[in-house]
């Protein structure tokens, strides 16, 4: 009999357009001959679900059924691709757990973690990894911009500390900028981090476990002629991305390495990906992210492809093998 599996997608921030084309790619990589598909829709005010057939019915929170005129379909597997809340912080995870109903990325307490920029690199720090120097400022704080650039400098970049794909982030070389960038962020967050500015080459690096085996997939090298890593470079084509990346062997196998013990450090499940900025010869971590992009260009499937795997098959294994 085929599992009933569905793609959670949606959410409530800025980022559910994104989670809509990661949605679109998973609904296009899940084996159909195995699994029976549903597309479901995280609102604030509804949860919905897309049929097969056609149409879209009321999807019940007291257990994630699925309403329908021949009665409610039970939900055997979430394969979630919300990027931002409540999908990628442990909320939707904490739901999933109490209703028992397994689910493809990382546990409640490895998501909240690792969806906060600021706390996590401070986590990954305790470990010997590299990564920026950082200032936290929470809304409603009074904080000092002089001192910010002093003990950072400039430039700096200014970000969401609970946000992705690069919503309501900047590059910011001239103080009297940093306030209005500040403010920017606060937009899509409570918190916002500061973090130095780290000249080199950036990459990303996806592994993923199954039967306890982590698989670590080829490296991205990201090459953008914009200031950085943008939303137009991600999302609007501004970039390139070649996988593998043109790394030295002993420097592919660091990073690798380091994506690995990440990994374990944090309790991950699933599917997640690393991001790096090599300076010199030293990679420093920038985020971790618990639910990558899984649109056909995506990173993930790239690497996938040049590990000489096929995405059906993945998920297929991250499906029936989640929490083994």
């Amino acid at each position: 009999m085929k599992k009933n599996v569905a793609i959670v997608w949606g959410g409530y921030s800025s980022e559910a357009i994104v989670s809509a084309k990661s949605m679109e790619g998973i609904h296009s990589f899940l084996d159909k001959e195995k699994y029976n598909v549903y597309p479901v829709e995280i609102g604030r005010e509804n949860w919905s679900a897309r049929l097969p057939q056609g149409g879209v019915v009321h999807v019940d929170k007291n257990d994630f059924s699925i309403a329908t005129a021949d009665g409610k379909i039970k939900i055997d597997f979430a394969y979630i691709t919300i990027h931002g809340t409540p999908g990628e912080d442990g909320r939707l995870q904490g739901y999933f757990d109490m209703i028992g109903i397994p689910y493809s990325s990382c546990g409640m307490m490895a998501s909240a973690l690792t969806f906060d920029k600021y706390i996590c690199n401070k986590f990954l720090k305790n470990f010997d990894l590299k990564v920026a120097d950082s200032a936290l400022i929470r809304k409603g704080d009074e904080y000092d911009t002089e001192k910010i650039v002093a003990d950072l400098g400039l430039p700096v970049f200014v970000k969401p500390a609970t946000g992705g794909s690069s919503f309501a982030t900047t590059k910011v070389k001239e103080a009297e900028n940093l306030r209005e960038s500040v403010q920017l962020a606060f937009g899509e967050a409570d918190d916002v981090i500061v973090e130095s500015f780290i000249a080199g080459r950036e990459v990303t690096c996806g592994c993923y476990q199954v039967k306890g085996q982590i698989v670590v997939l080829p490296i991205t090298e990201v090459v953008t002629q914009n200031e950085f890593f943008d939303y137009q470079a991600k999302y609007e084509g501004q970039v390139e991305e070649i996988t593998p990346a043109r790394l030295p062997e002993e420097m592919t196998r660091e990073i690798q390495q380091k994506t690995s013990y990440i990994y374990r450090l944090v309790g991950a499940k699933g599917i997640i990906r690393v991001d790096y900025i090599i300076s010199g010869n030293t990679p420093f971590v920038l985020e971790v992210n618990t639910t990558p992009g899984m649109t056909a260009t995506s990173f993930i499937p790239q690497q996938v492809r040049a590990a000489g795997l096929e995405m059906r098959d993945v998920l297929s294994n991250i499906i029936e093998n989640q929490g083994r």
